[in-house]
């Protein structure tokens, strides 16, 4: 049985709610993973949209087994301080968007690794609270806004986390971001009416105007 998420960190205010992701939204993940794993003497074929499979030895392009994935990811985690880099503009923008909405982290990780996260969100002056689950995105977004007749956002780099927030909370400003990598290309494609934002500074146009502020 799987436990219930705790929100009780999270206090909204009585203002328009930005829920956004972090790995390859706020925080790079694709890059700074490429170069992890160039120091086993590993690297990343992008051939289809997924780690499994396509993490493979330098030289003789033999794929690693399904195990070792989860095992790089997860000491990736463990280490993301030394690796991971904010994305440009994603700290002003959040920060000035944060004078008239509450911004809070949704990210898509195995609870044990959000402490090291929260350190290096804090480290770069991200100081929103964070959210820590591997459950459905649309779900939690619907736990954290519930019923409120007030505008929300919600931004993912991934179809399947868009579409699952689309969903499950009416009226949500679903916007797709995510970095011009060559995984990304490969990945899976949003429904037809899920905005696209281009870049931080095209988000906060975005989604000013859908706030009202």
């Amino acid at each position: 049985m799987s436990e219930i998420l705790d929100l009780s960190h999270v206090s909204l205010k009585d203002r328009p709610l930005i829920v956004c992701d972090v790995d390859d939204v706020v925080l790079q993940f694709f890059a700074p993973f490429e170069n992890y794993l160039k120091k086993d003497g590993l690297e990343l074929l992008p051939r289809s949209f997924r780690l499994t499979g396509n993490i493979v030895s330098s030289g003789t392009e033999v794929a690693i087994e399904e195990v070792a994935v989860k095992q790089l990811i997860g000491s990736f985690f463990e280490q993301q301080e030394d690796w991971q880099t904010p994305f440009d503009l994603a700290l002003d923008t959040l920060n000035a968007l944060s004078a008239e909405a509450d911004v809070l982290f949704l990210t898509a990780m195995p609870p044990r690794y959000s402490e090291p996260r929260r350190r290096l969100l804090d480290r770069l002056g991200f100081d929103f609270p964070l959210v820590a689950t591997e459950e459905p995105k649309g779900p939690v977004m619907r736990r954290l806004h519930g019923e409120r007749a007030l505008p929300s956002v919600f931004i993912d780099d991934m179809a399947h986390n868009l579409h699952s927030v689309r969903d499950h909370v009416e009226h949500c400003l679903v916007l797709h971001m995510m970095p011009d990598s060559p995984l990304h290309l490969l990945a899976p494609k949003p429904d037809d009416g899920i905005a696209r934002a281009m870049d931080w500074r095209h988000a906060n146009d975005l989604i000013r105007a859908h706030i009202g502020r």
